[in-house]
């Protein structure tokens, strides 16, 4: 067999017919898709690494902690809070950024080693 097809076409119907139905709704996996894609960058991941053990933090201390310019972090910011996972507020002059509650388990889900403290 040179393709990954069966050759005979068998369903299970019962078994299948219970899982396709256990499948989340088809915007469910697209919203969820969308979030891993936006973890899928690295400069975005790094950026989650640091909210995730920093808890809240800054353009300006994020910028320095990821190594990146200002302008691109806070383009990396819009693109996470876009896809669901960063919340903002103003304090004062500053804006301040973490990862939701659902941003929390999406990486500890992708990633698996966030929680434990692993750096990769």
């Amino acid at each position: 067999m040179s393709d990954d097809r069966c050759e005979l076409l068998c369903i299970d119907f019962d078994h299948a017919e219970s899982l396709r139905g256990a499948l989340p709704p088809v915007d469910e996996i697209a919203r969820r898709a969308e979030r891993l894609r936006a973890l899928a960058d690295p400069t975005r991941l790094r950026i989650a690494h640091a909210l995730h053990v920093g808890d809240e933090l800054c353009v300006c201390d994020l910028a320095w902690i990821v190594g990146s310019s200002q302008g691109l972090v806070s383009h990396h910011l819009r693109q996470l809070r876009a896809a669901g996972l960063v919340d903002s507020r103003r304090n004062g002059k500053l804006v301040m950024y973490r990862l939701n509650p659902a941003a929390h388990q999406v990486l500890d889900a992708a990633v698996g080693t966030v929680a434990e403290g692993d750096p990769a």
